[in-house]
């Protein structure tokens, strides 16, 4: 049975995608730590990061990082951090998040109410810093 994250890949669900290649996509999370909270999310299902194939997991960590320094332009955080956790989908995926303090990266800290206009508002921010970054994996 596909994952979740397969069934947004797929379009069977609905996600806010910035960024689509062949081997990763990115999308916000509807449950974020903060605004611009961003899931990098390998297309192929792999259930757990350490079983990457070592070209995917550099892609991976590639896109995470340029999606990462996007969060940092778009809503000039403190920091950006990255969490992999994969226990609520068996699906590889890393969480990219700005924070200005250390509280904000937990599970106990997302906004579980925030508007879908929100959040579309968000994904634009980010997909502009992309554009302005001359990625051309930007997803519209």
């Amino acid at each position: 049975m596909a994952t979740l994250f397969t069934r947004i890949i797929n379009g069977e669900l609905p996600g806010r995608f910035v960024w689509k290649d062949d081997r990763v996509v990115a999308f916000l999370t509807i449950e974020p730590m903060s605004t611009g909270h961003t899931l990098v999310v390998t297309r192929e299902e792999h259930d757990h990061w350490i079983d990457l194939p070592e070209a995917l997991n550099a892609h991976l960590w590639s896109v995470a990082q340029i999606v990462g320094r996007a969060v940092q332009g778009a809503f000039s955080p403190k920091r950006v951090g990255v969490m992999v956790v994969g226990d609520e989908v068996p699906h590889v995926h890393v969480h990219v998040v700005g924070f200005d303090s250390p509280g904000q990266l937990s599970f106990a800290a997302v906004d579980r109410g925030v508007s879908a206009e929100a959040l579309d508002d968000a994904a634009a921010e980010i997909r502009a810093q992309l554009r302005v970054m001359g990625r051309a994996e930007v997803s519209d």
